[in-house]
């Protein structure tokens, strides 16, 4: 089955286009090479020649099922040496390392799309790429529940991800004794390209990643293996340096988008609790994909003093946003960053918001930047990251009677209205439906009593709840959470009291 299952794979290489015509021999080579065989058998060859070839749609299907017989004979063999989810993928990592391009030949096809076709022909070529390489695994991105909530704030988009595996229990013993390394020093790294991995590290031979200058310095382009949006990239630093929200920092999104107008790009805030992120490497998050918040109107216009070729407002959103529109990128990056001055050194103890406690700071922005036809639009959403003793994991952070759907920090993807869930909430939700049908006491079964003050005050909104509309329901409510959370998220509420004090710091930006 083998040497099937090797056929195969390099089927599969050509109908997606990772590997010629001219590459068939040496990718089989490389593929008998890895399974410690000498040679092709000719009845297998000559036999699998009169099959049809694959689809690209063909061979995406099959690629789950060639890998996982694959990693079958390996272990019979021995050449896999332990079994595991965390195994399995450093090596099917390595088999489908042996089908994607070499750097420099990714790079060179980027470049050329890009500059005689389209920034977009060429984004379109390197995500592909991403998938096909299995880098992005599609079959387990399927596995994601998706569906969207319509809210007084628009339709938020609500995912409970399924496609990051969890680390099965010998694994995570084995990365506790495993030598402790450096290299690479985190995820986002450039080192990371063609990495072989380790037990507490992933591998990633099938990893390609696009060098691009933004406001005069080296940066990368790549794609999250684990697509929470259509297109989801990251664009890092070549350096390992910790993030910071700064003048440069607008310029760099700025940049970018004038770069790849057709993708949105944002960051994280710099701060704990508000990021969300890794703080210790400078990033951003983009893709080509149009959030809730983005499609959201502006509520108030504001005007700042000298700017007045700026349109700004603030918009109707849970959580507190500036948006700030302009054909020319300088002047929004000037005015920008001064709203970012006065905000970091901003206090109104009538708001509850200050800017720093005990010598810690807790103003920052988390910035969004787009292109409007030929203008630039940049979204300042406020973040504080103060705690109290009512709220220790953060005022301005999801509150308690929350944390049964939602507990993580509200980074830039939810910031915008997509909310990545837990992956517990799959099983929670299905014994929850089934004690909801049942009438079972939701109170007395530990996994999912703590949802059950939840469900009694989302009952009484609906006639029946029945097992033809009892998943929608629970959806729909989830998605209502949702919308609480990015309230309880936001600095300033979006009531009389709460605008009135949003336009209270406007008015010192103009001062």
């Amino acid at each position: 089955m083998i040497q099937e299952n090797i056929l195969q794979l390099t089927e599969y290489g050509l109908a997606t286009g990772l590997i010629f015509p001219e590459d068939k021999i040496y990718t089989i080579n490389r593929l008998l090479e890895l399974f410690e065989l000498d040679e092709l058998d000719d009845n297998v060859a000559q036999a699998w020649e009169t099959k049809p070839r694959f689809t690209q749609e063909e061979a995406e299907e099959k690629l789950e099922g060639i890998l996982n017989s694959m990693m079958e004979y390996a272990l019979e063999q021995g050449i896999l040496k332990e079994d595991g989810i965390v195994a399995r993928d450093l090596f099917d990592t390595k088999i489908m390392g042996l089908l994607v391009p070499r750097p420099s030949e990714a790079i060179a096809k980027f470049r050329d799309l890009y500059q005689n076709q389209s920034p977009q022909a060429a984004t379109d070529y390197f995500y592909k790429l991403c998938c096909d390489s299995d880098y992005i695994r599609r079959y387990r991105i399927k596995k994601d529940l998706k569906w969207t909530t319509d809210t007084e704030y628009g339709q938020l988009d609500i995912t409970v991800n399924l496609s990051k595996p969890e680390k099965d229990p010998k694994a995570i013993a084995a990365a506790k004794l495993a030598k402790q390394s450096g290299y690479p020093k985190c995820l986002l790294c450039k080192e990371n390209e063609g990495y072989a991995g380790r037990i507490n590290h992933p591998a990633r031979q099938n990893h390609r990643i696009m060098p691009i200058v933004i406001n005069q310095s080296d940066w990368y382009l790549q794609y999250s293996p684990y697509v929470y949006y259509n297109e989801h990239c990251i664009v890092f630093n070549s350096k390992h340096t910790p993030m910071k929200i700064e003048r440069a920092a607008f310029g760099k999104l700025l940049d970018f988008v004038e770069q790849f107008p057709h993708y949105f790009v944002g960051s994280n805030a710099d701060l704990p609790i508000v990021g969300g992120s890794i703080l210790s490497h400078d990033h951003f998050q983009g893709g080509h994909y149009e959030f809730a918040m983005a499609k959201a109107p502006i509520e108030t216009e504001i005007e700042f003093s000298g700017f007045n070729d700026v349109k700004a407002g603030i918009v109707k959103w849970p959580m507190s946003v500036i948006r700030l529109t302009a054909p020319e990128k300088e002047r929004l990056i000037d005015l920008a960053d001064k709203i970012l001055q006065k905000w970091r050194g901003y206090t109104d103890e009538a708001a509850f918001i200050f800017a720093n406690t005990d010598g810690e700071p807790h103003n920052t922005i988390t910035p969004i930047a787009r292109r409007r036809g030929e203008s630039y639009e940049l979204d300042l959403v406020l973040r504080n990251n103060i705690t109290t003793d009512e709220h220790p994991l953060g005022v301005y952070h999801p509150h308690a009677n929350l944390h049964h759907i939602k507990k993580e920090n509200i980074g830039l993807i939810e910031v915008m209205g997509l909310a990545v869930l837990p992956a517990r909430l799959k099983d929670e939700m299905a014994t929850l439906k089934a004690a909801m049908l049942s009438g079972a006491d939701i109170r007395s079964d530990e996994a999912i009593a703590k949802h059950a003050d939840w469900v009694d005050a989302f009952r009484a909104k609906y006639d029946s709840i029945t097992e033809s509309n009892i998943d929608t329901v629970i959806r729909n409510e989830i998605g209502l959470v949702f919308q609480e959370v990015l309230k309880d998220a936001g600095v300033y509420k979006c009531t009389k009291e709460g605008r009135d004090a949003f336009l209270r710091f406007i008015q010192t930006v103009n001062a």
